[in-house]
């Protein structure tokens, strides 16, 4: 199942950050495998019956919360992209300061979320989506800090 999602993750970022665009990441996991990313958590978390209509609802309130997330940190990293060659300290300080407000809103949705998943379907259940999506999104953040050269990192590459 992590090799799985470790794909998935890949291509999330690499689909994002190579096309520069703001794909929806449910239509590339579409693409991949005849499945969205919401069949994918529901085969994940196999519940059934009311807990499985419960869970629905809530998750699909937080894929509209965390999409939007998404969006944010593809437009942090276009803009990071276009501004690396000319990057002051006023635009890497813009950059970063949003960046690590990103990162919070997540924390913050993951909470929230938490709490809504566990009145609905039990702490175990909980758990096992909140699981599911920080490795998600660790492995998105792994893949794109991977994909993304660090500050002045192509200048020191240029033959003095």
């Amino acid at each position: 199942m992590k090799k799985v999602f470790l794909l998935l993750a890949v291509i999330f970022s690499t689909v994002g950050f190579a096309q520069s665009t703001l794909k929806d990441d449910v239509d590339v996991v579409q693409s991949v495998y005849g499945k969205s990313k919401t069949e994918l958590v529901s085969q994940y978390m196999a519940l059934t019956g009311t807990q499985a209509a419960d869970f629905t609802k809530i998750y699909e309130a937080y894929e509209t919360e965390r999409k939007k997330l998404g969006q944010e940190k593809i437009q942090l990293i276009n803009q990071y992209a276009t501004d690396y060659g000319t990057l002051t300290d006023a635009k890497a300080d813009a950059i970063a300061k949003q960046a690590l407000k990103n990162n919070v809103d997540y924390d913050k949705l993951y909470s929230s979320y938490y709490e809504k998943v566990k009145k609905a379907v039990g702490a175990i259940n909980a758990t096992k989506f909140i699981q599911l999506e920080i490795y998600l999104q660790t492995e998105i953040r792994s893949s794109l800090q991977n994909a993304i050269p660090f500050v002045g990192e192509l200048d020191m590459t240029k033959v003095k």
